[in-house]
């Protein structure tokens, strides 16, 4: 059986330190924010090249509170892409704002720039693109859109730690940039966690008092706030894990390479594409064919699981009826939406492993 994601070969990799971190923590009795979140904020924040960093709870709190810092509210529109995961367009509703959605491209599968114009409105308060997969977005394409109508951008980086566009690390270009550290993200912590950067000094400070019922010393409340603070314990274990993180990311674009070289000629895959002066960190490496379902039945037939990332865009799921989207307003999503499968990845997955899995899919259209 070959897993799609192995959490204990990482801890076991790091067992001595993370531990000694764990237990730091238990013994220091400070478990709320405290100095192990403080000096987590500050070490991601120089790995992003940014003043500011503002850990949280998750990643759709880091999303909610830079659109409240960026001034988004009731009546306001946000433009982000359907082909995400929930969470973009959910942190938009908690707002009271109204996504609106353009497609992505069909070969980066992040948001197309040249649609990005026409959904511009005086409404408009925010955009959103999401460096899917782990791959970013047309920075140049969407900045150049969002400065002209001066629009903030805030970058939905919760799959891309390390990832680049032209040197510029993912978070570090937009108004601010927001991560999760869901346990199965590149960078993940034991449990639930976020972050937000930012290089905006009163973004940072209102994203501060918002994440602590909105205090800004103890039981004098500016804002209407909210509990978004992050454990210390998960602040220990992501300084510990931040070290590891371009080791980590070289491994997984080692694999993310293999994949693509033993898959390449196949005329019934496509695989990912590394864009043009980008550095794809492969948080899911997703494959596309027409026949997705019946591939996904013969890998798991091998004992091989994939996943979906994702099956149905946000604008056709129940939960947002009400915005009124229909099938094939956004073609593009709508056909990655069936026909991506996301292979195994993860930096200690043996490489032998990885030959399994391409030699599987190349079964699968033989048998």
């Amino acid at each position: 059986m070959i897993p799609f994601l192995d959490l204990k070969a990482q801890y076991q990799s790091i067992k001595s330190e993370i531990d000694a971190a764990v237990l730091g923590v238990l013994a220091s009795g400070q478990y709320i924010l405290g100095e192990e979140v403080i000096r987590l904020e500050q070490e991601f924040a120089d790995y992003c090249n940014v003043k500011h960093a503002i850990a949280v709870n998750t990643g759709t709190s880091a999303l909610h509170l830079s659109l409240l810092a960026a001034g988004v509210g009731p009546g306001d529109e946000v433009i982000t892409v359907p082909f995400t995961f929930v969470a973009t367009v959910s942190a938009i509703c908690y707002t009271g704002a109204t996504p609106v959605f353009v497609d992505v491209e069909p070969v980066t599968l992040t948001m197309d720039p040249a649609q990005l114009e026409a959904k511009i409105t005086s409404r408009t308060k925010a955009i959103i693109p999401v460096h899917l997969y782990g791959q970013m977005a047309d920075m140049d394409g969407i900045m150049a859109v969002a400065d002209h109508y001066r629009i903030p951008v805030i970058e939905d980086a919760c799959q891309a730690h390390g990832a680049r566009y032209k040197g510029a690390r993912a978070g570090s270009i937009g108004a601010s940039g927001c991560f999760s550290f869901y346990p199965g993200k590149n960078l993940g912590a034991c449990g639930e966690g976020g972050i937000a950067v930012t290089n905006s000094d009163d973004q940072a400070k209102t994203m501060r008092m918002l994440r602590d019922w909105g205090q800004e010393q103890r039981y004098y409340h500016l804002l209407k706030g909210f509990n978004y603070r992050m454990d210390a314990i998960q602040g220990a274990i992501l300084r510990v894990k931040l070290r590891h993180l371009e080791a980590w990311t070289e491994a997984r674009r080692s694999h993310g390479r293999r994949y693509s070289s033993l898959l390449a000629g196949s005329p019934h895959l496509r695989t990912p594409v590394e864009a043009a002066e980008r550095r794809h960190v492969y948080h899911v490496y997703a494959v596309r064919s027409h026949d997705r379902d019946g591939l996904q039945r013969v890998l798991t037939a091998e004992g091989i699981p994939s996943g979906l990332h994702y099956p149905i865009p946000v604008h056709l799921q129940k939960a947002h009826a009400d915005l009124g989207y229909q099938a094939g307003d956004f073609p593009v999503s709508e056909a990655a939406a069936g026909e991506v499968l996301s292979l195994p990845i993860y930096p200690e997955m043996p490489v032998q492993h990885v030959d399994q899995v391409a030699a599987a899919l190349e079964y699968a259209y033989v048998s």
